[in-house]
């Protein structure tokens, strides 16, 4: 499912056979020729290419009599004063796409004019282990090129003075990797397979990392009032799962924050039919859950200094006979009663429940939801960014920075009386959906409705969880998007 590569650091190395990845900022010398072309073969070879270090360009050359190594690549990093930290991902990503089943690789990072920090190395690493990420575990015959097949596994030696400091930097990176690549394996995974009580016994499993989970069933919902939720489920044969995480590593006086997934691990729509064509990607509407596993699976393995609440809404939404009807009324763990005018519009009934449920039980300081909610948002911003929603200025401020800095990035959306009204029903509190305008934002108007005062954000990555544009570090289709950027929102505010 994943290209590996044993990564290691070193201040210097000999390379000795294999491939030699070197880095070159535009118009610079490339790193460590002096370890691998004492004779200067590859500055020749980058005049005569017109090779100028461009960003993630690439020269391949080939290694000259008595070199150490049996083949170079250099890699283009750009202009120095405009490399920004994500580069050193895409950078890393471009380089595990060079290395064609290398057994041995030597990576000099340290190139003539700039300064390689611990966390740029840390960032390459990171880049090489999510771009090498494959998803075959349904094949049963192999691309001659493919590394991933016979568990092939490449020992990558990267070379750099700050050796020390990024062998524990990407002790981190590893922990970011290990949630990315989980939340992409969910999303991949078809739904015969990944059930909602196969997901929620995926999350027992981060008890081996020291994660508190606790599984509800079907009987345990029922008893806590949660209609909404188990009206989507009760079309399915496939019982539904409230998975509730809870890492506690932060100051037992200090209120967890929460995060909250939309995990329909298949969307029919229920009575409301979808069209069949590409009904097939509705494995991937738990998106949302995925994202909240990984983000769960990198906090505890990195030893997060915060305590977080992970809580994932399982269903199978399915148009049996004894599915929920257009037209019925069901009644929310909140006591509000809801119109069900669409049964596609099911994700908001899963995740209305869980919100009052995790704001009723934990108190956080705030709760972060992720759903593939709606179509509407990859009309208004296609694959490029998330919509974001929320009642409070401080938390999307927080929310579009980690947006930025790993360039998983949101776009805020408007909420406002006059799209709330579009919810209300003429038999019931509201209905689930407003009608065909607006769509986005009248989904987020009935989960604002479930979340009291607390500070609130609700993320709809429809357009980028599942189907998104790839690029050096993403050849997947299921993304893992919303790991990163949680996880850098946990690290840069809410830790120590």
């Amino acid at each position: 499912m994943v290209s590996r590569f044993d990564i290691g650091f070193a201040k210097t190395a000999r390379a000795s056979g294999g491939l030699a990845i070197l880095l070159q900022i535009t118009g610079g010398e490339a790193a460590g020729v002096g370890e691998v072309d004492p004779e200067g073969v590859v500055a020749r070879a980058a005049a005569v290419a017109k090779f100028t270090g461009k960003a993630l360009k690439s020269l391949d050359v080939l290694a000259p009599h008595g070199a150490p190594v049996d083949r170079i690549r250099v890699l283009g990093l750009g202009e120095a004063d405009k490399l920004v930290a994500h580069d050193w991902l895409k950078v890393g990503g471009a380089a595990a796409g060079k290395i064609s089943g290398a057994d041995k690789v030597t990576i000099y990072i340290d190139a003539p004019g700039i300064t390689v920090t611990a966390k740029n190395a840390a960032d390459f690493a990171l880049g090489m282990q999510l771009g090498a990420y494959s998803f075959d575990l349904y094949k049963t015959k192999k691309g001659e090129d493919d590394d991933a097949k016979a568990g092939k596994t490449s020992k990558v030696t990267i070379v750099t003075g700050s050796a020390t400091a990024a062998k524990k930097a990407n002790d981190i990176s590893e922990a970011v990797a290990a949630g990315v690549i989980l939340a992409r394996n969910l999303v991949n995974e078809p739904a015969n397979v990944l059930g909602p009580v196969e997901f929620a016994d995926k999350a027992k499993a981060l008890e081996k990392l020291g994660v508190e989970v606790d599984i509800l069933t079907e009987r345990e919902m029922k008893k806590l009032g949660m209609a909404a939720l188990l009206g989507v489920a009760q079309g399915s044969v496939r019982p539904p799962r409230l998975a509730v995480m809870h890492w506690k590593g932060g100051k037992e006086k200090d209120r967890p924050i929460a995060f909250i997934g939309k995990g329909v691990v298949f969307d029919t729509g229920g009575i409301s039919i979808k069209p069949a064509a590409g009904m097939e990607d509705m494995k991937g509407d738990m998106g949302g859950a995925a994202a909240v596993i990984g983000l769960m699976h990198t906090l505890a393995a990195r030893k997060a200094k915060a305590n977080v609440v992970g809580i994932l809404g399982l269903v199978e939404n399915m148009p049996d006979g004894n599915a929920q009807r257009p037209g019925d009324i069901v009644k929310s763990m909140s006591g509000q009663t809801i119109e069900v005018i669409n049964t596609d519009a099911e994700g908001r009934l899963v995740l209305c429940d869980a919100l009052w449920y995790c704001n009723e039980t934990f108190k956080p300081q705030f709760m972060v939801n992720l759903a593939t909610l709606t179509g509407a948002i990859t009309v208004a911003l296609g694959s490029h960014h998330a919509g974001l929603f929320s009642n409070d200025d401080t938390l999307s401020a927080r929310l579009t920075a980690a947006g930025l800095a790993t360039q998983e990035r949101l776009w805020r959306m408007p909420l406002g009386r006059e799209y709330d009204k579009m919810i209300d029903s003429k038999f019931a509190d509201m209905k689930n959906t407003g009608g065909r305008l607006a769509g986005s934002i009248t989904a987020a108007q009935f989960l604002h409705r479930f979340v009291k005062d607390t500070p609130w954000a609700h993320l709809d990555i429809a357009g980028t969880a599942m189907g998104s544009p790839t690029d050096e570090i993403n050849q997947s289709w299921g993304s893992g998007f919303g790991v990163r950027l949680l996880d850098e929102l946990v690290r840069a505010n809410y830790e120590g």
